[in-house]
C-alpha cells in the first residue's frame, strides 16, 4: 500500500535507483545512491514491505545495539527525496526520489510495479537505475561509463545507447523494462570495474557514475571526499599491482588494448564533458561539503601512479558482467570506452553483455 503522507509535491521529479547485489559490482552503484542521500540529506518517506521481496536465509537481517536495546534492520528498499539545483544552481530548482536497496529474492513483477506505483503517485518524469560490472578494463584508466535505454526518443535526445541485449538479467533491467512498458521514461548508467580488483567499496566507479549522472540531469553533484577517496584506491591498487609482476604485466596488456582501442574522438568528448562539469560547479558557486572538487584530474592518469594512501581493494574472482547483478559485488551493465569482453559469470548468476561488442554489456 502506496502511503506519501508529509511527502511535498515535488519539482520535475526524477527517480534514482540502485541496488546490491547481482548488479553491483565493488558496490559502486549503491554507494553512489548512499552519497546523494548523505550530501543532500535525503529523508527517507517509504519502506517495501521486507517480508515480501526477501529471503531471509539468503539476505540476513542485522541485530545492532543501540544504546544497550538490541533492535533488527531487515534488508529491504527505501525511498527518500531530496531537492537540488539544476543547471549549476542557476536553474528552477528539481527534486529527486532516491531508491536504495537490495536486490530482491522474489516477486520482481511486485516489486517493479510498487516502484512504479510510488513514481505514479510522485509525478516521476524520468526513472534512472545505476549498475556496476565486472570487465576487463584497467584501473589506470576512466572508469568507462555507459547509458542505456529501451526508448529510441530518450536514446536520441539524451544520447544513450539504445538496448539491443538477450541474456539473462537482474532487476536493473527488469525495472528499466517495467518502466518502459508502464510508459515511463528510463535509462541505466553502467560503470564498468575491474574484475581483477573486484572487492568493495569502489570510489573511483562511484565517482563516475556520478558525474555521469550530473551530466544527464543537469545537475551540480557536492562531491565531498568522494575524488580524494578514488586517487586513494587507485595508488593502493597500483601497490598491489606492484608487488605482483604477473598482475602488473596484465594491467599492462589492459592498458594497451584499452587506448589502441579509443579512438580521439573519444577522448576529446570526454575532456569537453569534464570541462562543462567544472564551468557548472563553477557558475553555480561553492556548494557543500567540497562540491566545487570534480575530481576529474585523476580520471586522465595516462598509467599507474606512484603513491602510497588509503587502503587498495583486495584481488577478487572475476564476477558477472554486463548489466548482470551479482550479490557477490558482481554484476554486468555496458560500458562504451571498454574495449573488454565480458567478465565470466559466478555462482550469483549468469551475466549479461552486448551482442556485438564483446564488451560490458548492459542490463536492458
Amino acid at each position: 500500500m502506496i502511503e506519501l503522507e508529509g511527502v511535498p509535491e515535488l519539482v520535475d521529479p526524477v527517480m534514482v535507483a540502485a541496488f546490491e547485489g547481482w548488479n553491483d559490482a565493488g558496490d559502486a552503484a549503491s554507494s553512489a545512491i548512499a552519497h546523494l542521500e548523505q550530501e543532500w540529506k535525503g529523508e527517507v518517506f517509504a519502506a517495501l514491505d521486507a517480508e515480501d521481496y526477501y529471503d531471509f536465509q539468503v539476505n540476513r537481517p542485522q541485530v545492532w545495539l543501540d544504546g544497550g536495546v538490541r533492535k533488527i534492520t531487515w534488508p529491504t528498499t527505501r525511498l527518500s527525496v531530496v531537492r537540488v539545483d539544476s543547471a549549476g544552481g542557476k536553474g528552477k530548482p528539481r527534486d529527486l526520489v532516491l531508491v536504495r536497496g537490495t536486490e530482491p529474492s522474489m516477486r520482481w513483477r511486485s516489486f517493479c510495479n510498487e516502484l512504479l506505483g510510488f513514481a505514479h503517485e510522485l509525478g516521476v518524469e524520468l526513472v534512472v537505475v545505476m549498475g556496476a560490472l565486472l570487465g576487463d578494463t584497467p584501473h589506470t584508466r576512466p572508469v568507462p561509463v555507459t547509458g542505456v535505454t529501451s526508448d529510441p526518443d530518450l536514446a536520441r535526445t539524451m544520447n544513450l545507447e539504445e538496448s539491443r541485449y538477450e541474456g539473462p538479467t537482474g532487476i536493473v533491467g527488469i525495472l528499466q523494462e517495467a518502466c518502459t512498458h508502464a510508459g515511463v521514461p528510463a535509462a541505466s548508467l553502467w560503470a564498468a570495474v575491474p574484475h581483477y580488483v573486484s572487492q568493495p567499496p569502489n570510489p573511483k566507479a562511484t565517482l563516475a557514475l556520478l558525474n555521469r549522472l550530473e551530466d544527464l540531469l543537469s545537475l551540480r553533484i557536492p562531491l565531498g571526499e568522494l575524488p580524494e577517496d578514488a586517487r586513494a584506491w587507485q595508488l593502493g591498487v597500483d601497490q598491489l599491482a606492484a608487488e605482483d609482476s604477473e598482475v602488473a604485466e596484465y594491467v599492462q596488456s589492459l592498458e594497451e588494448a584499452r587506448d589502441t582501442a579509443e579512438l580521439p574522438e573519444a577522448s576529446g568528448e570526454a575532456i569537453a564533458k569534464e570541462f562543462e562539469r567544472y564551468l557548472r560547479r563553477r557558475d553555480g558557486g561553492p556548494g557543500p561539503a567540497g562540491a566545487a572538487d570534480s575530481g576529474g584530474p585523476y580520471l586522465r592518469d595516462p598509467g599507474p601512479a606512484g603513491g602510497d594512501r588509503g587502503r587498495g581493494p583486495k584481488r577478487g574472482p572475476r564476477e558477472p558482467e554486463e548489466g548482470g547483478e551479482s550479490g557477490d559485488g558482481g554484476s554486468a551493465g555496458p560500458s562504451s570506452d571498454d574495449a573488454s569482453g565480458p567478465s565470466e559469470g559466478d555462482a550469483s548468476g549468469p551475466s549479461e553483455g552486448p551482442e556485438d561488442s564483446g564488451g560490458p554489456g548492459t542490463e536492458r
